[in-house]
């Protein structure tokens, strides 16, 4: 690639270094000839791109195919029984005495003083207020809606049926029968045998010397430890709260329901009720509990163990070999054979039939019926009613008002305690009781066979072509171009010539001397 870049660059820049060169011979030619020629026309080289076909040798890489051939290892399985012995624990149910606390009820008689309100009663003079009804007349005015009764008459149409004939005319599909002839093609089975060779896997029996390992049993002594947990009774002291309580009277004002003679409402009335106070007692009792201990038990147990040991033994390898063979087969094949058959077809031709059809029609009708109307109309009436009201009346009246009086009373009441008791159970608990058997089991064992295989791979390889590519090349080309000394006055005998121009400045305000813009 980067010569490629080398050699397309250097024609290129050889090109720029003589367009240079032209320039300056250009502008020192216009300093030397006489006014007349150097206002006329002048040539210059101008620079112009070509394309050319260069033969290039690049290397290009193809793909190939190869073969392989690498060794697989198969794993072929072969099953064998063998004898283990396994420790299994089997539940067995033994049975232990427990000690545990009861509390029993016991009754315990108390005495205890309580106060009593005794009611009695007394007279008491009660002023009361009632309200004595008084009637009085009085009279309104009330509006009534009295109903008349009116007649009308009222047109109304109805719809009178008749009926009239018509003709319809109307299609009907006539079927009609139509011989056709068509041609079909049936594939005929044709028998032919062929004769193909394939090839077959013969199996052979071969004698293998092979090394294995077997794990030999034998049994040892362990000597272990194992976690027992029982139940210790430990006493301690716990406090109880005893609920008890005595009997007070209390004096509680109950409304009364009923009126008296006068039909006044009845004052309310004192009673005493009997209410229960209850009392709490703190006492200790002793408590009996059971705490789980932990200890370690040592116990020999017979642990059964296998060492590997080496064998020899030879075994039979059941192998394959590949065998060529031919046979002779039957195929059928189907040819085309054309036959010919004729079908009927129907056909649905439409024809026009005409019918007479009655056709029911509503012609609409006037008529005039008579009606019963009811109105209401308003009039006004007078009645007169009766008022009761009431007028307050202040009375007196005797009555007898009940009140209580404290007493204190003795009474004897019952307490029930709790009394702790030791009693005995019998508990029955399971242990797992560890048995060893023996067992057989299957095991799967792999041989590694040799197995050959063939795979196909795709590899690149270098291969070297020559190529034409298309270069761009620059060349120097001569034009003839009109001198623009003439109208600014230079290149003249009184300038000095277009070295002595160039050297007062460029036009448009550039400030370098002797540049290629101003000079050509």
């Amino acid at each position: 690639m980067i010569r490629k870049l080398m050699t397309c660059l250097l024609p290129a820049i050889a090109v720029l270094a003589m367009c240079t060169s032209t320039y300056a011979a250009d502008c020192g030619k216009c300093g030397g000839e006489s006014e007349g020629a150097c206002c006329g026309t002048k040539t210059v080289c101008q620079r112009q791109y070509v394309t050319e076909m260069k033969t290039v040798t690049c290397t290009e890489y193809k793909k190939e195919t190869r073969e392989k051939t690498y060794t697989v290892m198969k794993r072929v399985p072969r099953t064998e029984e063998r004898t283990r012995t396994v420790t299994v624990c089997v539940p067995e149910t033994r049975t232990k005495t427990v000690e545990y606390t009861v509390n029993k009820n016991v009754m315990e008689t108390k005495t205890c003083e309580y106060q009593v309100q005794v009611p009695y009663c007394e007279e008491v003079e009660q002023k009361y207020t009632v309200m004595v009804p008084v009637k009085e007349e009085k009279t309104c005015t009330y509006t009534v809606m009295v109903p008349v009764q009116e007649e009308k008459t009222e047109t109304y149409t109805v719809m009178v049926p008749h009926t009239e004939e018509v003709e319809q005319k109307y299609t009907v599909m006539v079927p009609v029968k139509e011989e056709k002839t068509a041609t079909y093609t049936v594939m005929v089975p044709v028998k032919e045998e062929k004769t193909s060779t394939y090839k077959v896997m013969v199996p052979y029996t071969e004698e293998v010397e092979e090394t294995y390992t077997v794990m030999v049993p034998y049994t040892e002594e362990v000597q272990k430890t194992r976690t027992v947990q029982k139940r210790v009774p430990v006493t301690t002291t716990k406090t109880v709260q005893v609920r008890g309580g005595h009997w007070e009277n209390q004096m509680v004002e109950v409304p009364s329901c009923g009126t008296d003679a006068c039909g006044n409402p009845c004052p309310p009335k004192m009673c005493c009720k009997r209410v229960w106070v209850p009392t709490c007692e703190t006492k200790e009792v002793p408590c009996t509990t059971y705490e789980c201990v932990t200890e370690e038990v040592p116990y020999t147990v017979c642990v059964r163990k296998c060492k590997q040991e080496e064998r020899t033994r030879t075994v039979c390898v059941r192998k394959c070999k590949e065998e060529e063979r031919t046979r002779t087969y039957t195929v059928t094949k189907c040819v085309p054979e054309e036959r010919t058959r004729t079908y009927t077809v129907t056909k649905c031709v439409p024809e026009e039939r005409t019918r007479t059809v009655k056709v029911v029609k509503c012609v609409p009708e006037e008529r005039t019926r008579t009606c019963t109307v009811t109105k209401c109309v308003p009039e006004q009436r007078e009645r007169t009613y009766t008022v009761t009201k009431c007028v307050p009346e202040e009375r007196t009246r005797t009555v007898k008002v009940q009140k209580c009086k404290t007493e204190t009373r003795t009474r004897e009441y019952q307490v029930c305690k709790c009394v702790p008791e030791t009693m005995t159970k019998e508990v029955s608990y399971t242990v797992m009781v560890p048995q060893q058997k023996e067992e057989k089991y299957t095991v799967t064992l792999y041989d590694c066979v040799p197995e050959e295989k063939t795979c196909t791979y795709e590899v690149c390889v270098p291969v070297k072509v020559t190529k034409e590519v298309p270069v761009k090349k620059c060349v120097m080309v001569e034009v003839e171009v009109p001198c623009d000394c003439c109208d600014s006055g230079c290149c003249g005998d009184a300038c000095g010539g277009c070295d002595s121009c160039c050297d007062q400045g460029c036009k448009k305000g550039c400030r370098r001397q002797r540049c290629r813009r101003c000079c050509r």
